[in-house]
């Protein structure tokens, strides 16, 4: 394993401490690799995951073609918002996943406040 990816997954041990989420304030967890971007809306006391988001999903991909990577993750945060609202879901928790809130995940964090989550 890479230096950098373990020390990434114990920021992202150091952030779970604290991050949590609830059925009242879900949990807004980010992973983005290389190529995609996926986020993903968890009840931890259930240890389920409620809705979903990523580049690979099918009906998204073909959206987001020829677009710059934080574009992208906009995309997605805006649809995962979507789905959430749906769902009857507005108040959650950002967690970041260990990475630096800056660019990628930022973009993904701004989508989804501009499509009615709020943290």
């Amino acid at each position: 394993m890479s230096d950098r990816r373990l020390r990434r997954e114990i920021r992202h041990k150091r952030i779970r401490r604290d991050v949590f989420g609830t059925p009242e304030r879900l949990r807004l967890s980010v992973y983005r690799s290389l190529k995609h971007i996926y986020a993903q809306i968890i009840d931890d006391t259930e240890g389920h995951t409620l809705v979903s988001a990523s580049t690979v999903d099918p009906e998204i991909s073909s959206q987001i073609k020829g677009i710059t990577k934080t574009e992208e993750a906009r995309i997605i945060g805006k649809v995962i918002a979507e789905r959430a609202v749906a769902k009857g879901i507005t108040r959650v928790v950002f967690d970041r996943g260990g990475y630096k809130y800056h660019g990628r995940v930022k973009a993904l964090a701004e989508g989804a406040r501009e499509g009615g989550l709020q943290f």
